[in-house]
């Protein structure tokens, strides 16, 4: 199939791509923007219990549990109002956008990314802010089917100027003009956009956000005919999410790899990768993604 045009949606070249995405950007706010230094005299216990909640938000997230995901967040959410703290309420408005979007809630989800910026732009943290927008930015991407990606890429190329210090903010900047791109059909200024990311995440150690750059690059490669380089991307992909024992991302990439067999025509291949994902998928008692997977073993 190298080498033909892939009519598919720009943006979701993978079914699941969402859940994925869902864990990486749940990572990244609860690793990029801690909670004010602590100093002689202070208090943080509402604070330090917020973080520690944030850590099994994120673990739910990673089984796909998304609904008591929710309900962690809720729980930060009452300790950033509680303790007034608007860096941490920042971070929780955008890991619940993710966790309502994995949910359906549209909706609910911008409101979420909107309200980050609210709070972001009481904050004087110039990189928090415009991290905040090219969040929401990226939130547009996803639900306006790439209406808008040239507006977008424009918008977050000029965010990321001001992001300086922070590298997880730089690189995730790199993914959503990469995302833009993709939508674009620019794929190898998709790819590089990634790889950046990528290189970052690398040598940073953070291995759940390197294990999503390599499944983007793989749906870039599969969407501009480049099936083998998206099986390889995958495997790459797998490989990191294995060391830190990321169930939903594992499965989320065996499924991709079926999907990519089976657009090459290897249709055994197909579904030993189905298989994989399935048995990952009953594992963690996800019923709806036992089906789906029986479904494509079937067909």
């Amino acid at each position: 199939m190298a080498g033909n045009k892939i009519s598919t949606n720009k943006l979701y070249e993978f079914s699941n791509l969402n859940f994925k995405l869902l864990v990486i950007f749940c990572s990244l706010f609860l690793f990029s923007c801690s909670t004010t230094d602590k100093k002689p005299g202070d208090i943080d216990i509402l604070r330090s219990q917020a973080e520690t909640t944030l850590q099994k938000a994120k673990r739910e997230a990673a089984l796909g549990n998304f609904e008591n995901a929710q309900y962690l967040l809720e729980e930060v959410r009452r300790n950033a109002i509680l303790t007034d703290d608007l860096s941490l309420l920042v971070r929780t408005c955008m890991a619940r956008g993710n966790v309502l979007l994995a949910l359906g809630k549209t909706n609910d989800a911008l409101a979420e990314w909107k309200l980050a910026v609210d709070n972001a732009e009481r904050l004087n943290d110039q990189e928090l802010l415009s991290v905040s927008k090219i969040y929401l930015s990226r939130g547009k991407l996803i639900t306006e089917n790439n209406n808008n990606a040239k507006t977008i890429l424009d918008e977050v190329t000029l965010e990321s100027k001001n992001i300086k210090k922070n590298r997880l903010y730089i690189a995730f900047s790199w993914q959503v003009i990469g995302l833009a791109n993709r939508a674009l059909e620019k794929y190898g200024d998709a790819e590089d956009a990634f790889k950046r990311s990528l290189d970052i995440h690398v040598k940073d150690s953070y291995l759940d956000n390197a294990a999503y750059d390599w499944y983007t690059i793989a749906s870039i490669r599969s969407l501009s005919g480049n099936t083998q380089g998206a099986i390889n991307a995958l495997e790459s992909s797998i490989v990191y999410d294995r060391r830190i024992e990321n169930s939903w991302g594992i499965a989320a990439s065996y499924r991709a790899m079926g999907d990519v067999y089976k657009k090459m025509g290897k249709q055994n291949e197909a579904k030993e990768a189905y298989k994989r994902a399935r048995a990952i998928y009953a594992a963690i008692r996800n019923d709806v993604e036992v089906a789906e997977m029986d479904k494509r073993i079937g067909s």
